[in-house]
């Protein structure tokens, strides 16, 4: 096991003993687990996956929406520094579609390249968060 430490701008997110977490990383994503070599490495907007103890099937995974950050891996922990992160049973699927497209109407109404930037920001953000959203949906179907 390895301790998984999920900071955020409020605080502590997440604080325990885990087996694995994947975690998006520019060039892909990458299992962290019990061991893992020190790393330092940027975090990804994405998803990151949770899997408590090593016999836990697909179904107990957990899902955090993550907007980018630094992670720092040593042999025994993993600690994500993050601006901020959703945990999968925080968001409300069709709150998260609403702000999609609210954002993508936003990106068609963008009249310089800042606007621009900043809806497609939030476009990106809220595919995050419906990517989780689905993921939490198919892992309680099962």
């Amino acid at each position: 096991m390895m301790k998984l430490e999920f900071v955020t701008l409020t605080g502590p997110k997440f604080q325990e003993a885990v087996y694995e977490v994947i975690l998006p990383t520019p060039t892909g994503d990458i299992a962290v687990l019990p061991g893992h070599m020190p790393l330092v490495t940027l975090a990804s907007p994405g998803v990151i996956t949770v899997r408590r103890n090593k016999a836990d099937a697909e179904d107990k995974l957990e899902y955090f929406a993550i907007y980018g950050g630094v992670a720092e891996v040593s042999t025994d922990r993993l600690r994500i520094l993050v601006d901020e992160a959703d945990h999968a049973d925080e968001i409300v699927e069709e709150h998260a579609q609403q702000a999609f497209e609210e954002a993508r109407a936003l990106k068609e109404r963008a009249k310089d390249q800042v606007e621009l930037d900043q809806a497609q920001a939030l476009i990106d953000r809220h595919a995050v968060r419906l990517r989780v959203a689905e993921l939490r949906r198919q892992r309680h179907s099962h």
